[in-house]
């Protein structure tokens, strides 16, 4: 019979109640998160918060609570994301670390809203990036690769670093030749750049966005439309990378012009290449692992800054992967 796990019970004052609902969430959603993650009981009366369960995780709830009310009590707002990274950060032991993620802001989105790292894969991520000519993020969907690559692009845009955004991404997703699709280029290609739109209406509004695609500051365009070019004074992003033969990322690495930066993000554990082909981009980490200013940084299931499910899911699959290996 197994030993019964003492409970106990602390509690927190809310210092400012009229942050209670940016720390609450809404309808208590941040409350479940933490109480979810680390298997405790949270109790809200007026301006305090009991929490119950055993010592340990208790005391993680409690530290994780005080850091997430200095957060919210200097005017940062909260969100679901916010809570699963410093749960994240409980399971490291790197809590202490929490505030200094929202110290640095990227940019604000269109919106107004400042955008900011969620944990310590994507600030290395964001280092990487300032301190590199190419950058390689590689892991899993949902930790944000795709979404902060255009946030440093345009604001690079914005500080005057580069002229122009190229967004590219090889077409092969579908398992359809571009030329059997129905309509114009356009047509054909939009529907493999839609997470890249998505983050650029996100960032600077449709509209905006709009009026750079027509005057060509920002381009979108298939992988294949990089050949035969050089591409100075420009922020070049490729995503889904995975899926570039060895000749594609040779071809798009040697496009790198003067003044210019590149970011190459994919999940290797996506493949979607025909047959045996190799992918380009799980070959480049051998081959360039050891030249300067390129920089590889490698994303995990606990970066995942999407509902906690997914980090899960991830993790099964990998686990499944392994077993039938």
């Amino acid at each position: 019979m197994a030993e019964k796990v003492e409970q106990i019970k602390k509690s927190i004052q809310i210092k400012n109640p009229q942050n209670a609902v940016n720390l609450f969430g809404v309808n208590d959603s941040n409350l479940h998160l933490i109480e979810e993650g680390l298997n405790v009981q949270i109790s809200a009366f007026g301006d305090q918060l009991d929490i119950t369960g055993d010592e340990a995780n208790v005391n993680h709830a409690l530290a994780l609570l005080k850091k997430l009310m200095e957060l919210a009590n200097s005017g940062i707002s909260l969100g679901s994301a916010d809570v699963v990274s410093g749960l994240k950060m409980v399971e490291r032991g790197t809590l202490d670390y929490f505030g200094d993620l929202y110290k640095d802001e990227l940019i604000k989105d269109f919106s107004g809203k400042p955008v900011r790292v969620r944990n310590f894969g994507q600030r290395q991520y964001i280092n990487a990036i300032n301190h590199n000519d190419i950058t390689f993020g590689i892991g899993p969907a949902g930790t944000g690769k795709t979404y902060l690559a255009v946030v440093m692009a345009v604001a690079a845009l914005k500080q005057g670093k580069v002229q122009r955004i190229i967004l590219t991404r090889p077409a092969v997703e579908a398992g359809e030749s571009l030329g059997f699709l129905p309509g114009d280029l356009k047509e054909k290609v939009d529907p493999y750049m839609r997470p890249i739109y998505d983050a650029l209406y996100a960032i600077m509004g449709s509209d905006h966005t709009s009026r750079l695609l027509e005057r060509g500051v920002i381009e979108v365009a298939p992988l294949a439309y990089m050949r035969g070019r050089t591409l100075d004074e420009a922020f070049v992003i490729l995503d889904e990378a995975q899926n570039t033969t060895r000749e594609q990322m040779k071809m798009f690495l040697t496009r790198l012009g003067f003044d210019s930066k590149m970011i190459v993000n994919g999940d290797i554990s996506q493949i979607d290449l025909p047959g045996h082909t190799r992918s380009g981009l799980v070959q480049v980490q051998s081959i360039l692992k050891n030249l300067p200013h390129i920089e590889f940084v490698n994303f995990t299931s606990s970066d995942v800054v999407r509902h906690p499910v997914v980090a899960e899911i991830i993790d099964a699959y990998e686990g499944s992967d392994k077993n039938e290996k």
